[in-house]
């Protein structure tokens, strides 16, 4: 997925209120940015760390740029926004680059499923079962090499668990999609400490027969493409 219009590099001040930061421009000037992200961003928020937002393209928009990547030091690179990897996964989906999923032909986005909840893709072919893929973006990290999920308590996504178990105890394909938007991580785990009743809906969803699938990705400025599977399980 390239960036239009590109990057620009900024400096962090403080991340606050969830949805807003304030930040520093290369040209001295000091903005608030948003950002989209729910999650505690845990190591990603210390002050005069060097970042990369996008500018706004509606004229109308109060916060003219968003925060989109952050450079950790030591040549890593994480995405903080979390409204990314739907895009990420469904270019990959459709251009065929998910081997799990490659079968597929029709593939439809954000459709109505389970308790007023939507599913991030539905997946269609004639002959297969439907498949179900909800996709997580992964950023917090504890542990060299580590990836872990979540950062923070989430009932919505312990709900989404659930959702796909349900999925997939009637006989379709129920696939949780955890996209690593980090380049230092070459495993991944959940987080139970931080969240145990996700962590138990997990563990309930994978007896149930849900499938997980998770991939790191490829970060530059100019771009963020799906990267390569992580083996889990």
């Amino acid at each position: 997925m390239q960036f239009e219009p590109p990057l620009r590099p900024a400096t962090l001040i403080r991340r606050y209120k969830r949805f807003l930061a304030d930040i520093i421009l290369e040209d001295g000037s000091e903005v608030t940015a948003h950002v989209a992200n729910p999650g505690a961003m845990t190591g990603l928020k210390d002050e005069g760390r060097r970042i990369w937002v996008q500018p706004a393209t509606n004229p109308a928009r109060k916060l003219k740029y968003s925060w989109i990547m952050e450079d950790l030091g030591n040549e890593t690179m994480t995405g903080v926004d979390t409204s990314l990897p739907n895009k990420i996964v469904g270019e990959a989906l459709r251009s065929g680059e998910v081997n799990a999923l490659a079968a597929y032909s029709e593939i439809i986005a954000e459709q109505k499923y389970g308790e007023n909840s939507r599913i991030d893709f539905l997946l269609r072919e004639n002959g297969l079962p439907d498949a179900y893929v909800e996709v997580k973006s992964v950023t917090f990290s504890r542990t060299q090499k580590l990836a872990e999920f979540p950062d923070s308590a989430t009932e919505r996504g312990t709900k989404h668990l659930r959702e796909l178990a349900q999925v997939a105890k009637a006989g379709q394909r129920a696939v949780m999609f955890y996209l690593i938007q980090r380049n230092d991580c070459s495993s991944f785990e959940i987080a139970a400490d931080i969240d145990a009743a996700y962590s138990d809906a997990f563990k309930d969803a994978r007896k149930a027969g849900v499938e997980v699938l998770v991939y790191d990705c490829e970060l530059k400025p100019s771009h963020i493409n799906l990267g390569q599977p992580i083996a889990y399980g």
